[in-house]
């Protein structure tokens, strides 16, 4: 089966390449409502409700993903095409790459009414105050974190854990987006999902780091200037793993990350990522290209994982 999951995890990311996101019942919408009305049921302010809460909700997903692997363990077809509709499902690298390339068309025309009407399809940001420089800035810091968590990461665990591990990653990762945010309401309940989404990518956070690194000549950037910043200014950042997908994206483009992110209700002060001017217009395409390569890097690899497993699964 570890050749099938290959396949799969390759035919996958292929299509998510040519077709984007399901235009209509998206399954992580659907996971989505689904995790609301749990919540909704289980929700106390304390940590231990918010722990039961998301064991069930990420629990659930892998151990659908376990019965699906093995009652396919005996038809490699089938099995390759479950891999491949779930890792077209996960993944989010095109649409990623293009808003970064509709929000530097806006900036380009300096229309900045619809650029901040874009922005929250990348980030929660409040947009309403930022200039073409800041909104620059965050598709360009959204870019670099999000290549990580809607690509490498799904199919680093899709590669390690086949069909268990793409449907439980994002479980986790969509909790954390629903949940894992500081907010009176959710500041002990979601705590245990933060901190599993924090655990489940910190080995891919790296890897979008050092795979960045590699291919900075896509963005007209140096790998050894790259590497540079990397290690210089990636755990300067609050997040654990943020920062290491922030900095190498900086060093990569030669711009500046980091500085006052007003969110809706409250704002925080990051610390500066990388050397050179604020991101503009032209940044946001080489973006795209870097995270459209680090997404092709990272595909050939979780092939890799997966066909070093051993045994049925």
């Amino acid at each position: 089966m570890a050749t099938a999951d290959a396949a799969g995890l390759v035919a996958g990311y292929l299509l998510d390449a040519v077709l984007g996101d399901p235009r209509r019942f998206h399954p992580v919408a659907g996971f989505g409502a689904a995790a609301g009305a749990l919540e909704r049921r289980l929700y106390r302010p304390d940590r231990r409700s918010g722990a039961a809460f998301t064991a069930l909700a990420v629990g659930g997903p892998a151990l659908a993903g376990l019965a699906a692997a093995r009652a396919s363990r005996r038809h490699p077809a089938a099995r390759a095409a479950l891999v491949a509709a779930t890792t077209w499902t996960v993944l989010g690298g095109r649409t990623l790459r293009r808003e970064s390339r509709l929000m530097a068309g806006h900036l380009d025309h300096g229309d900045l009414p619809s650029a901040r009407g874009r922005l929250n399809n990348l980030c929660g940001r409040d947009p309403s105050t930022l200039d073409g420089s800041e909104l620059a800035r965050a598709t360009v810091e959204s870019v670099a974190e999000n290549t990580s968590d809607a690509v490498v990461a799904p199919l680093v665990w899709g590669g390690l854990l086949g069909l268990p591990g793409l449907l439980a990653y994002r479980a986790a990762n969509t909790l954390d987006a629903m949940v894992g945010h500081r907010s009176p309401r959710y500041e002990r309940f979601g705590t245990a999902a933060a901190r599993l989404d924090d655990a489940l990518n910190l080995l891919p956070s790296r890897l979008t780091g050092l795979l960045t690194i590699a291919v900075a000549p896509i963005a007209g950037g140096s790998p050894r200037e790259t590497l540079r910043v990397w290690r210089r200014d990636r755990n300067d950042h609050p997040s654990p793993n943020a920062g290491q997908c922030e900095s190498a994206m900086a060093g990569a483009l030669g711009v500046r990350l980091g500085g006052r992110n007003v969110y809706f209700g409250r704002s925080e002060v990051r610390p500066f990522l990388g050397d050179g001017p604020r991101p503009a217009a032209v940044h946001l395409r080489r973006a795209a290209r870097v995270s459209g390569a680090v997404g092709a890097a990272a595909t050939l690899i979780a092939a890799g994982l997966a066909l070093s497993r051993r045994g049925p699964r």
